[in-house]
C-alpha cells in the first residue's frame, strides 16, 4: 500500500512542477464549499498577520499597527474582548494556540516566542536569539510554532536562519535542523508549520516552493513540490490545509498587496489536492475551525473570511 501511495504521489509531483502546471490542476480540482466574506475590526489596525480561533466563539489576532495592542480578541460578531502585548514586539508574525488553550505568539523581528493565558498574563519566553543581520526589512527571527505530545514545540526559524528547532515545556532548546539550501531536510525560508497529531511535522519551504515532511526526530520522509509556493499551514480533522501562491510570483511590500492566491485542502499522505478556493490577497496566515470555517487573506483594517456555504 505504502508503494501504491509512494507511485501515486510521484505522479502528482511530475505533472504540476511549473506555474501553468499548478493552474491546470487545480481546475480540475473541487471548489471548497465556502463564500469570501470580509472580517471588518471594530479598531484601526495594521496588517494583520496571523488568526486562531478557540472553538469557542472567540478569534486572537496578531496585527502589526501601532494604534492598538498586537494582540486582539474578538467574538464571531467582531467585538473587541480584550486586547494586550504593547511594547513587547517588533514584527509580530504568527498566534497559535497549544492544545490547553494557551496562546503563543512568534515575533520575527526578535525572535522572541511569548506565551500568554488566555486572558493575557504572560506565562513563558523562548528567547530563540542567534539571530543573522542583513536584511534590510527588519524580518530576522523565527516564523511559526507546532505543539506534539509531552510537551514538545517546534519552531520554525526562517528569517535569516533556515532552520527548525525543538524546545521542551522548560523553554530548554533539545534539538534542531536544518539549513539553508535547496535538498532534503535543507530550506529557503521555512515559513510555517504544522503537526498531524501522530509523528509528521509539515513545514512550508517557502523559498523553495514546497512542503516538506519529517518526523519529530528530524528524519525527511518527502516533499510536496506540486502546490505552488506555500505560506501557511493547518492541520484539522485529518485533512492539511494550505495557503500558497503561484510559485512565479513573488511577495512585494505589504501583506494585502501580494498576488492572489489559494487555499488548498490536502491529503496529508499523499499530498494530492481534495480541495481549493482561489481569492484576492495573501494567506500569510490560514486557520480552519472543527466546523470548516476558515479566515486568511489580510486586507486593510481586517482579513477574510470563508464562511460555509449554507
Amino acid at each position: 500500500m505504502r508503494k501504491v501511495l509512494l507511485v501515486v504521489a510521484m505522479a502528482t509531483w511530475a505533472m504540476a512542477q511549473t506555474p501553468q502546471a499548478l493552474l491546470t490542476l487545480l481546475a480540475k480540482t473541487h471548489r471548497l464549499p465556502v463564500v469570501a466574506e470580509p472580517f471588518q475590526l471594530p479598531l484601526p489596525l495594521g496588517v494583520v498577520s496571523s488568526v486562531a480561533d478557540d472553538a469557542k466563539g472567540l478569534l486572537y489576532i496578531l496585527q502589526r499597527g501601532e494604534d492598538a495592542d498586537p494582540v486582539v480578541v474578538l467574538n464571531r460578531e467582531g467585538r473587541v474582548v480584550r486586547s494586550w502585548g504593547k511594547g513587547l514586539y517588533k514584527i509580530p508574525h504568527t498566534i497559535r494556540l497549544d492544545p490547553e488553550g494557551n496562546v503563543w505568539t512568534v515575533d520575527a523581528g526578535s525572535s522572541m516566542v511569548l506565551k500568554y493565558s488566555p486572558d493575557g498574563r504572560k506565562l513563558a519566553e523562548i528567547a530563540v536569539g542567534e539571530v543573522p543581520r542583513g536584511r534590510d526589512d527588519g524580518f530576522y527571527g523565527t516564523t511559526d510554532i507546532a505543539f506534539a505530545p509531552a510537551g514538545r514545540i517546534f519552531i520554525a526559524d526562517g528569517y535569516g536562519n533556515a532552520r527548525i528547532l525543538e524546545y521542551n515545556t522548560a523553554g530548554k532548546r533539545v534539538h534542531q535542523w536544518g539549513e539553508h539550501g535547496k535538498g532534503p531536510g535543507e530550506f529557503d525560508t521555512p515559513h510555517g508549520i504544522a503537526f498531524d497529531g501522530r509523528n509528521t511535522l509539515f513545514v512550508a519551504d517557502r523559498g523553495n516552493n514546497r512542503i516538506q515532511r519529517f518526523d519529530l526526530e528530524g528524519k525527511f520522509l518527502g516533499q510536496w513540490t506540486h502546490i505552488g509556493k506555500p505560506y501557511s499551514l493547518r492541520y484539522i480533522g485529518g485533512k492539511l490545509y494550505a495557503g500558497v501562491q503561484r510559485q512565479d510570483q513573488t511577495s512585494v511590500s505589504g501583506l494585502a498587496r501580494r498576488p492572489p492566491g489559494w487555499l488548498l485542502r490536502l491529503d496529508p499522505v499523499t499530498g494530492d489536492i481534495l480541495g481549493q478556493i482561489e481569492s484576492a490577497g495573501a494567506h500569510h496566515f490560514i486557520e480552519v475551525t472543527a466546523e470548516g470555517q476558515m479566515y486568511g487573506g489580510s486586507m486593510p483594517n481586517g482579513f477574510t473570511w470563508f464562511r460555509r456555504e449554507r
